[in-house]
């Protein structure tokens, strides 16, 4: 309890820090193009921390070290997709899109687009924006969820209070500064992560080399990947593939190599507010760096964990990085640290919130109303609140039911060996509770006070979590819009003959094939969507632009 309260306090600094310096860069916001993109006006140095908090957060810090751990060497493949993605957007795209966003003076992602294919802008800004807004509003409000979840397990809090600390903590300074208050509290988020990915390894190599033995399970990581077995210690999992078998596993791992060639549109955003061409070098080189140290370390924080651990001992592989942090630190530093997995989670929706605010004030709106400056800043931050507001009704609604199901109580048969344990719980399969807390209610009222002090944790774990509509849309984000804008994205800078009824027939064409392509289970059976879309994306701007230009000169 003494450790938690420590860590509740630095939290609480923390956010305090971030709110307050949010509410300070906010104050330079004068105009609806300061706070769309900051003017177009961001140093180098912030635009590239600010993308990277945005690109990585929770992926950075909960997922990669827990699928490290999961996997082993296995997830080096999607490590090196993921950076040679992000390294192409920042050698070869960024500081183009930087050129063109001043030279078509643009604030928004569809509004450049729009812009360059000025025969079909009209619909290009209504079709492009409207399909943004719809799946990031929703994107928007799982993100509340999710912060609203992390205070859950880390306080006991209410997830339905969670939501409503996580909202006004964020929600206020990103109505007030825009996007120039979101990307400069990334900063400090990224500062944040960037010293937990090196901090953690480091402190964890002391640890594991400093252990006596039986302490932990290995000395050093190359030792506990072998001691783990083949599935850790090799790139394949432990499988004997074939040449198609092996191409099909590094190609699902590379596939998040498309959705970073310009397609998400809240990392290009910052690509296209860069100063100059100077800034952009700068900004370039220090979004690479950051990158490969953020993932090397990410990577050696899972690996750790099966050092300190062994493998399969950590039962919710996404707690990895929390529970090495709070092992290798005392609870100030650690609360620091777990405060910055918080906040870059947090990062991520203030990002998503101010994207879709000003698709839709920018794009759907303010064309049909001319305002002044003035004007269309205040309607600007109207919107952002409305849609916050949304935001957080679909959350709140959106409740995640958790159940003991047949297959997971069978599971549990083989972990727990006390047997009247395993029939008192029973009588919990295949009710339905909101959250954690009422299902341990529940739990404490069927087993005796020893009982649920040693199992409740155990028992909980092995329930199923029945995720709906919210997670199911933000599964197709990646896919529908990454994969789909980055080949409206690509060819729009590098092909001449590319217009703009071709970039509407992609952008629908790539939406719709994702929803289908998921939605029929062909991306787990068959392969992953985010190949796919840009696949068939990519085959449907190609025919589009010859046969419809054909079509065009014949009318001529």
């Amino acid at each position: 309890m003494e450790s938690q309260s420590k860590i509740l306090i630095v939290m609480i600094s923390y956010m305090s820090l971030i709110v307050w310096w949010g509410f300070y860069q906010g104050r330079k916001v004068k105009t609806s193009s300061d706070f769309a993109i900051a003017g177009r006006k961001l140093p180098g140095w912030v635009a590239a921390l600010s993308e990277r908090a945005t690109g990585e957060s929770s992926w950075a810090l909960l997922g990669l070290p827990g699928a490290a751990y999961a996997t082993g060497l296995m997830e080096v493949w999607t490590a090196i997709g993921c950076v040679m993605g992000i390294i192409v957007a920042w050698v070869v795209l960024a500081w183009r899109l930087r050129d063109e966003a001043a030279k078509y003076e643009t604030n928004t992602f569809t509004e450049y687009i729009a812009k360059k294919h000025g025969e079909v802008g009209k619909w290009i800004r209504i079709i492009g924006s409207f399909t943004i807004v719809f799946f990031f509003f929703f994107y928007v409000g799982a993100q509340f969820i999710g912060g609203g979840k992390t205070l859950e397990n880390l306080f006991g809090i209410d997830r339905i209070a969670g939501m409503l600390i996580v909202v006004v903590f964020v929600v206020p300074y990103t109505i007030y500064g825009g996007f120039r208050s979101v990307t400069y509290s990334d900063v400090i988020q990224a500062i944040v992560m960037i010293i937990a990915l090196v901090v953690a390894p480091i402190a964890g190599i002391i640890y594991i080399t400093n252990q006596p033995e039986g302490n932990v399970f290995a000395h050093g990581i190359s030792e506990a990947l072998d001691h783990a077995g083949p599935v850790y210690h090799t790139m394949t999992g432990g499988k004997a593939l074939s040449g198609f078998g092996t191409g099909v596993m590094i190609a699902g791992a590379f596939s998040w190599f498309f959705g970073y060639l310009g397609g998400m549109p809240q990392l290009t955003t910052r690509f296209m507010a860069i100063s100059n061409r100077r800034q952009a070098i700068q900004a370039r080189n220090i979004g690479v760096l950051w990158t490969v140290i953020a993932y090397t370390g990410a990577l050696m924080i899972g690996w750790l964990a099966i050092a300190v651990f062994g493998p399969g001992t950590i039962k919710d592989r996404e707690t990895v990085m929390p529970v090495m942090l709070t092992t290798l630190f005392n609870p100030w530093i650690a609360g620091i640290l777990l405060t910055g997995i918080l906040a870059a989670v947090v990062s991520t929706a203030n990002s998503l919130l101010i994207l879709s605010a000003t698709e839709l004030s920018e794009n759907l709106i303010q064309p049909f109303r001319k305002l002044k400056p003035n004007r269309a800043l205040l309607q600007s931050r109207i919107v952002t609140a409305f849609l916050s507001l949304i935001a957080l009704g679909l959350a709140y609604f959106s409740f995640e039911p958790l159940y003991l199901s047949a297959h997971s109580f069978e599971k549990l048969k083989t972990e727990i060996e006390n047997r009247e344990v395993i029939n008192k719980s029973s009588v919990l399969m295949k009710q339905e509770f909101n959250n954690k807390k009422d299902f341990l209610t529940a739990l404490k009222e069927v087993l005796s006070p020893e009982e649920y002090v040693e199992y409740n944790e155990l028992i909980f774990l092995n329930i199923e979590k029945d995720s709906g509509i919210i997670y199911t849309l933000v599964g197709y984000v990646w896919a529908g819009i990454g994969s789909t804008f980055s080949i409206v994205i690509l060819l729009t800078l590098f092909w001449k003959r590319f217009h703009g009824r071709a970039a509407l027939a992609t952008i629908v064409t790539g939406l719709v094939f994702t929803i289908v392509w998921i939605s029929t289970g062909l991306d787990k059976t068959i392969i992953t969507a985010r190949i796919m879309t840009f696949v068939v994306s990519f085959v449907v701007a190609l025919l589009a632009t010859f046969l419809w230009r054909e079509r065009i000169k014949k009318h001529v």
